[in-house]
């Protein structure tokens, strides 16, 4: 497959640059507030539509957040996420241009929200009232299920970034990438399809509660309808070649 890419500066592009920027620069804010008793999440991230702690800014918002739970845990959560971003975001707004680029991070990102809200209301329609959850002790607890609500929240780059792997696997289908504990290269078609069935396995399976699957396929779908979207219109005929 032969490409044609405009890479010209070895610094990072402006959006990629400054998405990093600002999600660091808000996880560590919400590590020193949290210190402080002021937790950023409750405002930010993306709560259940029918909790008293929602608000519509929160669709933005919450892609700019990270877990802050536990240092470990919640530096893994944004380096991953950055990580993936740097790698390749780099790329694909080089391909696609600044303003394309942003616009394609950001419906992938609300797309991912969407899809966590419908997941909320679908499995909502399963609780009964109170909710009954078990603490860290073991312990059966219930609470209304109204304040339930309010306690369902995601935080997290990932519904965008998982948006741009499946960009990076429809633009450049071939190209050899390298997955952790697989020591061989696989195509990056292959490896998408497969995180993607992951995903949804997970989801369903209910493996790693605690990680928003469906919001990860969500920002793939809408991803995927956006890059259709342009491949029809021939937006990105002049820069690569199809193989």
């Amino acid at each position: 497959m032969s490409a044609k890419i405009r890479w010209n500066s070895p610094s990072l592009p402006p959006v990629t640059k400054h998405l990093i920027i600002i999600n660091a620069i808000l996880w560590v804010t919400t590590m020193l507030l949290k210190s402080r008793g002021v937790d950023l999440s409750l405002y930010l991230g993306l709560h259940f539509w029918k909790g008293n702690t929602f608000h519509f800014h929160q669709f933005l918002t919450h892609m700019f957040m990270h877990d802050s739970s536990a240092f470990n845990s919640g530096f893994t959560h944004i380096f991953c996420n950055m990580f993936t971003l740097w790698m390749f975001g780099s790329l694909l707004e080089n391909v696609m241009g600044t303003k394309r680029f942003i616009l394609f991070y950001l419906i992938c990102g609300l797309g991912a929200g969407l899809v966590q809200e419908i997941v909320w209301q679908i499995e909502s329609g399963f609780y009964g009232d109170p909710v009954t959850l078990v603490n860290d002790f073991g312990e059966e607890i219930k609470i209304p299920k109204i304040e339930f609500f309010d306690i369902l929240y995601s935080v997290g780059a990932s519904g965008a970034v998982f948006g741009l792997l499946l960009a990076f696997a429809m633009l450049f289908p071939n190209i050899p990438v390298y997955i952790m504990f697989i020591p061989i290269p696989v195509k990056a078609k292959y490896a998408v399809i497969g995180f993607a069935v992951i995903e949804l396995f997970f989801g369903v399976a209910g493996v790693m509660s605690s990680v928003a699957h469906y919001a990860h396929l969500g920002g793939m779908l809408f991803g995927l309808i956006l890059i259709l979207y342009w491949k029809k219109k021939g937006i990105f005929n002049n820069y690569y070649v199809y193989r």
